[in-house]
């Protein structure tokens, strides 16, 4: 299984930074930060609230729906530039509840992004998210939450205890090894320096969308 060490270089990956970018009129690297802190505690959340999901409802029942069945992947551009968010925010709403302002505002803090555009970007993610979970689940006959929680998991690169929950556990993993001046933050420069290949991860963040997006 992809893990999100593995996530930006592939062609699919490059359309969702470029999409989410002239989108909201930020750069490219600060899409690159907001993704890049965003994508681990949207995936921990998901992991924490799929223990003991029993499958008629909650995240497994919408994955399992048919709604998310991946086809969102086959035209990722279409959908960056319809523009409807309307799905993204009720599935942010259902994984976040309450603690929506509180993700906003601390992935503003960690990328230096504004978290007016930040409220925009996260809603564009989920149903991207969604479609590439609910594909995996179908391809490797999910039928339960510890099947789900070995996926979400196995993206946190927590595949020994997929049922952790820790919210804080991807986005550790991540920052160990994306922050490139070590300040404990995935920042503008962070995104800069990764995406060059010049950094400490060696380019590492040229290829962290390419498994979680770009495995179809």
């Amino acid at each position: 299984m992809a893990d999100i060490f593995d996530l930006i270089n592939s062609d699919l990956g490059k359309q969702i930074i470029a999409g989410i970018s002239e989108k909201t009129g930020i750069e490219q690297e600060q899409a690159v930060a907001v993704v890049s802190n965003g994508l681990p505690e949207i995936l921990a959340r998901m992991q924490q609230n799929s223990s003991g999901d029993s499958g008629s409802s909650g995240l497994l029942g919408a994955l399992l729906g048919g709604k998310h069945d991946g086809s969102i992947l086959d035209n990722i551009g279409g959908y960056l530039s319809g523009g409807d968010t309307t799905d993204g925010s009720k599935i942010l709403g259902h994984v976040f509840g309450t603690d929506q302002s509180d993700l906003t505002n601390g992935l503003s803090q960690k990328t230096g992004v504004d978290s007016g555009i930040i409220s925009k970007i996260l809603p564009m993610l989920m149903p991207i998210i969604m479609g590439y979970l609910g594909k995996q689940a179908s391809n490797n006959g999910v039928q339960d939450s510890g099947g789900l929680g070995s996926i979400l998991g196995g993206l946190l690169g927590d595949g020994n205890n997929p049922q952790s929950g820790n919210s804080s556990f991807g986005g550790s993993i991540l920052t160990s090894v994306l922050d490139q001046d070590g300040d404990g933050q995935i920042g503008i420069g962070d995104a800069v320096s990764a995406m060059s290949g010049k950094g400490k991860s060696g380019g590492l963040l040229g290829g962290l969308l390419g498994k979680l997006f770009g495995g179809k």
